[in-house]
């Protein structure tokens, strides 16, 4: 089995990748079998000189190789014919701006493997880089609150070279008494938490959060049912809300009223209500000046993010009332940080990250005929052609 690791050629550049040095050295010695090969690249966090300490082969061309792994899309006068490639594709939610990759993966008879679809039997997603998108989203958060009320300035995340130094400066913060309310509580909401609790902010109770007042910052997460209730009154439980989102309705205004920052970090599904409104927000009653919107839905559950921001200019101004948007200072504004990459302004954490994740999920099912599934079940195209899995693209194919 030979694997190579492609160099990163989209823009913006990203800086990460599957494999690090040092996993790359621990993949070698754990499977005798495995020949790895590393294309040169002047972008990636983890230099050539890097990879050859570790006794690594960095080359120019891994046409040789017969998988290659990267993490963004491949530019397509890139893609080498009848090869297995692993990233992410950004097509199997039919995204507009990538038909014409997915049309040449199938002409150049590729076989596709998407990350985002690698996954256990019951369909939990292994690999991820959820978490760091929660790192970095929660940091950036106080970093708008920062610059919104002229209170402090926080370093951009993307000058500090890992998730502690990023707690360092949050720890350096004087925050006045606000409250924070973070939805999710999966890797992106999980890994917002570690932020929060990193630099020792008090978690409350949903009661508390809402009915009492605090002479120091606190935060609550609050999970589905804290902010949706059923509209017959019914009380149930989580499966009920992901089974039948329709026969529910948002019960968020009653944080909006009271909290001052809001990092959403949830999973929005289809069908699902929103989280607030458009509406919701011309209330007089909506009490929040900064959104740091990680799961970063357009025009969907979060009525702010009208648009994803760049690493460059991570934020904007949401104008309620005229639902535009205006400078992040503006008094009347909410102030939105909605990055769609942020985990690469954590190029070394995220990577090891992802890679640890890599090599523990997909790596064994090389050499163990695929026992669990899960090429089988992150397989997009083969020999031409979508796979049965993904027979639902063909209309998005054939530009229907």
């Amino acid at each position: 089995m030979k694997i190579g690791i492609i160099k990163e050629r989209k823009n913006p550049p990203d800086k990460r990748v599957v494999f690090t040095p040092k996993k790359c050295k621990e993949l070698l010695i754990k499977y005798p079998q495995l020949e790895l090969k590393v294309e040169s690249s002047d972008i990636r966090v983890f230099s050539d000189e890097a990879y050859i300490k570790e006794g690594i082969e960095v080359v120019t061309d891994v046409s040789d190789c017969e998988v290659l792994l990267g993490v963004k899309e491949v530019p397509i006068k890139n893609l080498i014919p009848n090869k297995k490639y692993f990233f992410f594709s950004h097509t199997i939610k039919k995204q507009p701006y990538n038909r014409d990759l997915l049309l040449a993966i199938l002409l150049k008879n590729i076989e596709l493997h998407d990350h985002e679809v690698i996954t256990d039997s019951r369909g939990k997603r292994l690999v991820a880089f959820g978490r760091y998108a929660g790192i970095v989203g929660a940091y950036n958060g106080f970093r708008t609150f920062g610059l919104k009320f002229d209170l402090f300035n926080l370093p951009k995340a993307e000058d500090l070279e890992d998730q502690k130094m990023l707690i360092n400066e949050l720890k350096k913060i004087e925050l006045p008494p606000i409250k924070i309310v973070l939805t999710g509580r999966g890797r992106v909401g999980s890994g917002a938490k570690e932020m929060l609790d990193g630099m020792n902010l008090r978690q409350v109770s949903v009661d508390a959060f809402l009915n009492e007042t605090f002479d120091e910052p606190v935060y609550v997460q609050i999970d589905v049912l804290d902010y949706n209730k059923r509209k017959d009154g019914k009380v149930l439980d989580n499966r009920d809300f992901y089974t039948n989102p329709h026969e529910y309705e948002s019960n968020f205004m009653r944080f909006a009223k009271v909290a001052d920052m809001y990092i959403a970090g949830h999973f929005f599904s289809d069908g699902a209500p929103y989280i607030f409104t458009r509406d919701d927000a011309k209330s007089k009653d909506f009490n929040i000046k900064v959104v740091a919107d990680v799961s970063c839905d357009i025009d969907g559950p979060v009525a702010s993010t009208i648009r994803p921001s760049i690493i460059a200019e991570p934020i904007y101004g949401y104008q309620p009332q005229s639902e535009q948007e205006v400078y992040f200072k503006n008094k009347n504004a909410i102030a939105v940080m909605a990055v769609d990459n942020l985990p690469c302004e954590l190029p070394k954490d995220a990577s090891e990250g992802f890679g640890e994740q890599f090599a523990k999920y997909v790596i064994p099912a090389f050499f163990n005929n695929d026992a669990d599934g899960i090429l089988e079940r992150s397989c997009v195209t083969k020999n031409g052609k979508l796979t049965k899995h993904f027979s639902y693209l063909q209309d998005y194919v054939d530009g229907k």
